[in-house]
């Protein structure tokens, strides 16, 4: 059978909440491997919320519907302060990516409490805000970044990336509507380890099986290379996702 963009493969899915330190509760999801033990942990950063961003937006969504069975990583999924999708609504309200810092690093702290091995982050647009402004932890491994607008994170951010040695992957679209491929060398020199990958074709919102495919394919290459590329066959129990298409 081909994994199309509604097939689920099965993994061992419950909600969980987040506590941040400011009191607030968001609500999530954790996506591990059946039958087994993960080998690294991608904690979910999801785009802008007041543009529709949220944990469930379709490439995080198919991140956990794949990548725990053909990767075997464990997926962390959540929405931020104010955030609303068909798991819940988080707490709090939109805090134009500063109070957000509570919210991930909840993620981060939920990462070590459960024992999850190897944490990356991985942010799609807001989302890579919010990795590069408030994510160098040393309990995280490196970050993935989709779509970077680089709107509020700035040189001073990237630095604290750069000292710290940790990798960070950027995959950018070609038509991206914010930052494309020769701006984003450009603007992040100051975070010297950084892989710049340019997307041909791709856009902002990385709509079309053959897109997502690559973003899954490279974070795999990234977290977890043993894995890599990812079949695009599947012969095992499946089901099929009941969200809108995107």
């Amino acid at each position: 059978m081909e994994i199309r963009a509604t097939t689920v493969l099965p993994a061992v899915r419950r909600p969980i909440t987040l506590h941040t330190a400011d009191g607030l509760e968001l609500v999530g999801e954790l996506a591990t491997p059946e039958g087994r033990d993960p080998v690294a942990t991608l904690v979910c950063l999801h785009p802008l919320p007041t543009a529709e961003g949220m944990m469930d937006s379709h490439v995080l969504r198919k991140a956990s519907f794949r990548l725990p069975a053909l990767a075997d990583l464990a997926v962390l999924r959540f929405n931020t302060r104010g955030t609303t999708s068909r798991h819940g609504t988080s707490q709090g309200s939109f805090g134009e990516g500063e109070t957000e810092r509570h919210d991930v690093l909840a993620a981060i702290e939920f990462t070590e409490f459960e024992g999850l091995p190897d944490p990356w982050l991985l942010g799609w647009s807001f989302g890579t805000e919010l990795a590069l402004k408030w994510g160098c932890d040393p309990q995280v491994n490196g970050a993935i970044l989709l779509s970077p607008p680089l709107h509020r994170a700035g040189e001073a951010d990237m630095r604290v990336w750069a000292d710290s040695g940790k990798p960070v992957v950027a995959l950018v679209p070609e038509h991206d509507d914010y930052l494309r491929p020769d701006e984003a060398r450009r603007r992040f020199a100051p975070l010297t380890q950084a892989e710049i990958i340019g997307v041909d074709g791709a856009r902002h919102l990385w709509v079309g099986e053959p897109y997502v495919r690559r973003v899954l394919d490279e974070i795999v290459r990234v977290v977890n290379p043993a894995a890599y590329p990812l079949p695009t066959e599947w012969d095992g129990p499946h089901e099929k996702d009941v969200a809108p298409l995107a």
